[in-house]
């Protein structure tokens, strides 16, 4: 718990404590096997490729709550969940909840975007669609990708987890 704590009062790259994003200690022997230095490695290839990656997402969002910006992503995933709702109903109960958790101007997570868009979607939002979101979903995933994301890759999270699995690799292969 005083580790976890000491990653919120401290700088992201100051924090080398990142394991609440890993699984449980007696699995992490499994975790290596599952998680190569390639696959990390690739990670700093493109956004999408950390993205799509489940422990990449972990990774970058355990970055994301050091620096205190981790609505980016929350509503980023939640954006992906609303994508796939089918029935008209949920679709407009999970709109308004985004609406009401990350867009609106007295939002507890808001995430930074323009007035224009914020107005637009809102609009939008009155009778949902499937790509209702899409426009403020492609800013907020351009500011991750061109901020946030560098940043990560640059970050002690990212580089102590690149070092293990080369170190794991390593003694793997002797």
């Amino acid at each position: 718990m005083k580790t976890r704590l000491g990653c919120l009062s401290n700088k992201s790259d100051s924090c080398s404590d990142f394991s609440e994003f890993l699984p449980p200690a007696q699995e992490r022997s499994t975790r290596y096997l599952k998680l190569s230095t390639d696959e990390v490695t690739r990670w700093a290839d493109s956004f999408d490729a950390l993205l799509s990656n489940k422990y990449g997402l972990a990774a970058f969002r355990t970055f994301l709550k050091t620096e205190f910006s981790d609505e980016n992503i929350e509503f980023w995933l939640a954006c992906e969940d609303y994508k796939k709702i089918k029935s008209p109903a949920k679709m407009m109960s999970k709109a308004n909840k985004i609406y009401k958790e990350f867009i609106d101007v007295h939002a507890p997570r808001e995430v930074n975007i323009d007035h224009r868009t914020r107005e637009e979607t809102k609009q939008r939002l009155l009778e949902p669609t499937p790509n209702s979101l899409n426009e403020v979903q492609a800013k907020v995933y351009s500011l991750m990708e061109k901020d946030s994301y560098p940043r990560f890759i640059r970050s002690k999270i990212y580089q102590d987890l690149l070092n293990r699995t080369q170190i794991y690799c390593q003694r793997k292969s002797v």
